[in-house]
């Protein structure tokens, strides 16, 4: 398969330790090469004019040495200030990407030229980011350079870091580069529509809006017994007391809710990533469902968890409500490739409550990832695998033997996914709206049937 690694800044600026590589200690003003070349022509024509008595060559010297003299008259005791603004709030992909780099002078003289430059990740596309900005600022002041454009990609991108090169006293000095860290944006994925119309399998909590199989206070109706103390008068059937000639009441199914464990493996990367407008990489697939699976079903009133299945092994709580929704957004902008290959990644049915919907976002690409489901299954967990792997994917090789690769490659995977189904593994492949309804229905069919001890 493809693999691609995530995109390096463009080398727009030098890095925000430059100066820490350098041995400076802070900013300082310097001179510049035309104070150099000032210094050395009134000298060279002083001597000349001393040693060969020639008046003409001082007088020469003198525009030059009064010029120095009045450009240096009064010079900058501070370094420019320089910050990065970004407008990182509630950025979808897509979305437009408001930023500003400023530069203060809180020094008593003018800043002759100031040029400003900044590099910002590649998901970040801003106008006329790569060229550098001149501008000048007067003293006590200040000059912002507008910089706007669009996030093509989910995760959390980088505007800067930015660098400033300062020159004042009519060129002759110039402040070493002043550079400041990126401002970081956070891009969240966009949410594919999804919808399921399917009941979950099991409900535990103690409210919600899925019928269960225990009594309780509901809206589905379980049967009518006989009247025993505790229950409520509104819930007599007087229909069959008549008849009976004892009160009888209904009984009915408490409303509860579910939990929802959203399994990403991320195992691998595979496809290449165009953004929110071109192909989709296997993260970006795993991502983009996560959100919406995440939003269906706390909209619901469910309880939705997530882990990871990889090196870093994170977890997110079971929560509900909107609060759960914006902490579900947050944690999926960290979710990486694995880097380790080699290490053995333990996720059982220990981790997973036995009432559960696991839904594992796979591209079912390494094997450990389908021995983890068949392990799930066959412990009575509720699990549903989800295909993220996309359809122009390929194998990891290149040469004239490439296209024999991939046809050898996925016909090993539509094995693996044979020994899944045979395994009781619903798999399906994410399409959005929809994609998961036929695999739950089956899966609440099973869920309701008997079980042996």
């Amino acid at each position: 398969m493809t693999v691609t690694d995530s995109p390096t800044l463009r080398a727009a600026v030098p890095p925000a330790d430059a100066g820490a590589a350098e041995g400076w200690s802070a900013p300082a003003w310097v001179p510049t090469r035309a104070l150099g070349r000032t210094v050395l022509l009134t000298g060279l024509f002083l001597v000349l004019g001393v040693a060969l008595g020639r008046v003409d060559l001082v007088l020469l010297a003198a525009p030059f040495a009064i010029g120095a003299a009045v450009g240096l008259r009064r010079m900058p005791r501070s370094a420019p200030e320089l910050t990065i603004d970004a407008d990182g709030d509630h950025i979808v992909e897509g979305g437009e990407v408001h930023a500003a780099v400023t530069v203060g002078n809180p020094d008593v003289i003018p800043y002759d030229l100031v040029v400003l430059r900044t590099r910002t990740s590649p998901w970040v596309k801003l106008e006329d980011a790569d060229r550098p900005f001149a501008v000048r600022v007067e003293p006590d002041g200040w000059t912002a350079v507008d910089l706007s454009g669009r996030a093509v990609r989910w995760g959390r991108q980088d505007v800067g870091p930015a660098a400033a090169r300062v020159a004042a006293c009519g060129g002759l000095l110039a402040c070493r580069p002043v550079v400041v860290p990126a401002a970081g944006v956070r891009v969240y994925p966009e949410t594919e529509p999804f919808a399921a119309t399917e009941a979950l399998p099991a409900a535990a909590g103690l409210v919600g809006n899925h019928r269960s199989r225990r009594p309780g206070e509901g809206g589905e109706l379980a049967g009518v017994r006989p009247f025993a103390p505790g229950d409520r008068l509104r819930r007599i059937d007087w229909r069959v007391s008549l008849r009976t000639r004892d009160l009888h009441v209904a009984a009915t199914l408490s409303d509860r809710d579910a939990e929802v464990l959203l399994l990403l493996d991320v195992l691998g990367e595979a496809g290449v990533s165009g953004g929110v407008e071109g192909k989709a990489s296997v993260l970006d697939t795993t991502v983009r469902a996560a959100a919406a699976i995440a939003e269906h079903y706390l909209q619901r009133g469910d309880r939705v968890s997530l882990a990871e299945y990889g090196s870093t092994a994170r977890r997110l709580r079971a929560a509900t409500g909107r609060r759960q929704y914006l902490t579900v957004l947050e944690w999926l902008l960290d979710v990486r490739a694995s880097s380790d290959s080699a290490e053995d990644f333990v996720f059982g049915a220990h981790n997973v409550s036995s009432d559960a919907l696991v839904v594992v976002l796979t591209p079912l690409v390494d094997p450990r990832a389908a021995d983890m489901l068949a392990g799930l299954v066959q412990s009575g967990r509720f699990t549903v695998a989800v295909d993220t792997l996309p359809a122009d994917a390929s194998a990891a090789a290149s040469g004239p033997f490439t296209e024999l690769a991939t046809r050898l490659w996925r016909m090993e995977r539509e094995n693996v996914l044979g020994r899944l189904r045979e395994h009781g593994v619903p798999v399906v492949t994410w399409a959005g709206a929809g994609s998961l309804d036929l695999v739950l229905r089956d899966v609440a069919r099973l869920a309701s049937a008997p079980r042996g001890r």
